[in-house]
């Protein structure tokens, strides 16, 4: 008997469910380790031992020109990088949503005066403009984190801006602006719960964005010394001989943990597009 092939559009479902796991997995075992790093920790972070020793069974990952354990500060930076990229990406994704759908909702010029300061923001070039205010600002997480959302809310206003449109051209609209409905409840109950999902997927993607951003930002130490990240970690390897002296087990573990939960976001991120555009049902 011959073997019935699978439809193409359930491989690509299963494709990008798989991928989706594999972020949440991933996701999971980051905040699990940020979580429970003071009993996960061989050694506490201000316990010092001899400075540039090479990884062993009592240090894993060695120990810095201070003589600190890496490992041990490597699972507490976790939580300084974690809390950052969610903080920042949770007001950038509130305030460029509160401005998609009211600028989407009440058109006109009001709209298009919206719509234009968001081109104006994405044309801004964002690195070198975040490293001229973080100077500016001070060295300071939440110096960190205004910076990010002054530059991350933007692709989020203009992908719910654009969703409204099309709901505020449907006919249910119209009928409940005619029967004179409150605007704050067509907002609420009928255009917010329909542009959730595209909040979700631009949410877990400005999460991914504000991690790296952070740890570039932290790497050109601009970050602030008192709350080490992985991006800390990293600019003092380069600026204390990590790199010159090919200490790998000092500055590849922050960047391979950058890159992989910033990966398990961008991930999720994909997940949650492919769910809106109607590739995954809500169930899978």
């Amino acid at each position: 008997m011959k073997k019935m092939k699978q439809p193409e559009h359930f491989k690509i479902r299963s494709v990008e469910t798989i991928f989706g796991a594999c972020g949440f997995l991933c996701l999971f075992i980051f905040c699990l380790i940020s979580v429970l790093a003071p009993w996960l920790s061989p050694h506490a972070l201000d316990t010092s031992f001899f400075p540039f020793l090479s990884p062993s069974w009592q240090h894993p990952l060695g120990t810095n020109d201070m003589g600190y354990d890496i490992f041990s500060e490597l699972l507490h930076s976790s939580r300084v990088s974690l809390i950052i990229g969610l903080v920042a990406a949770s007001i950038s994704a509130f305030i460029g949503s509160l401005i998609g759908i009211v600028s989407g909702y009440f058109r006109g010029i009001m709209g298009e005066m919206v719509t234009g300061a968001i081109d104006l923001f994405l044309l801004i070039p964002a690195l070198p403009l975040m490293i001229i205010l973080a100077s500016y600002l001070g060295a300071s997480i939440w110096n960190i984190v205004f910076v990010i959302v002054l530059l991350g809310w933007c692709s989020t206003a203009r992908a719910v801006r654009a969703k409204t449109l099309k709901l505020r051209e449907l006919p249910f609209i119209d009928a409940m602006i005619a029967l004179d409905i409150p605007v704050t409840r067509i907002l609420s109950r009928h255009i917010l719960p329909n542009v959730m999902e595209i909040i979700s997927a631009k949410f877990v993607v400005s999460v991914a964005g504000a991690m790296l951003s952070e740890a570039s930002l932290s790497f050109l130490g601009l970050g602030d010394p008192t709350k080490v990240s992985w991006g800390t970690m990293m600019h003092y390897a380069f600026k204390r001989g990590g790199f010159a002296n090919g200490m790998w087990f000092w500055y590849l573990p922050p960047g391979l943990c950058i890159a992989v939960c910033a990966m398990s976001f961008v991930l999720i991120g994909l997940y949650f597009s492919k769910r809106d555009n109607g590739a995954i049902p809500w169930w899978q």
